[in-house]
């Protein structure tokens, strides 16, 4: 009979931590294989969407999130821990809105890109018609997502029909 000493409060709470991660990664390893290779392809996307005009960042960022929080616990939080996509990710996942100034951000670059794109196809008025399709369904996908920051500061700025005579 072997008698082991108790685990400390140290290893409990890491084991809490590692038995948390390990339940909110997907069972079968195939998939979570399958997963990881999709969340890896999504941040190149991503990465890639940084320098190229056409190609989104925000999405395939948070693409990438979902995938490695199902997959890999260490890539996820690596990438909870990236000094430009962590915010993002994280008020994603806790509150699936994105802050008012990204989207703003996101939306006005994208219309330029597309608009640019546009310009430069312009012996070709099927990709014109489908950029702008494409730019139209990204954009409003985009702006329609909440903004936390946007409701608060709703709630808490004064009403102008107060006094509208100053």
């Amino acid at each position: 009979m072997t008698i082991s000493a108790p685990p400390s409060p140290n290893a409990a709470g890491s084991t809490e931590a590692a038995t948390l991660a390990a339940s909110r990664l997907h069972a079968s390893p195939v998939v979570r294989w399958l997963l990881w290779i999709t969340g890896s392809v999504a941040l190149l996307l991503g990465i890639l969407g940084v320098f190229l005009p056409v190609l989104p960042t925000t999405p395939f960022i948070l693409l990438a999130a979902a995938c490695y929080a199902k997959a890999s616990e260490r890539f996820h939080r690596r990438l909870l821990a990236h000094r430009s996509f962590g915010p993002v990710i994280r008020e994603w996942e806790e509150y699936r809105s994105m802050p008012l100034r990204t989207k703003k951000f996101a939306v006005s670059l994208m219309s330029l890109s597309i608009a640019v794109s546009i310009w430069v196809v312009a012996a070709y008025p099927w990709a014109q018609a489908f950029l702008a399709v494409v730019g139209i369904c990204a954009g409003t996908w985009v702006w329609r997502i909440p903004s936390r920051d946007a409701a608060a500061a709703a709630a808490t700025s004064p009403s102008t029909s107060v006094d509208a005579s100053r």
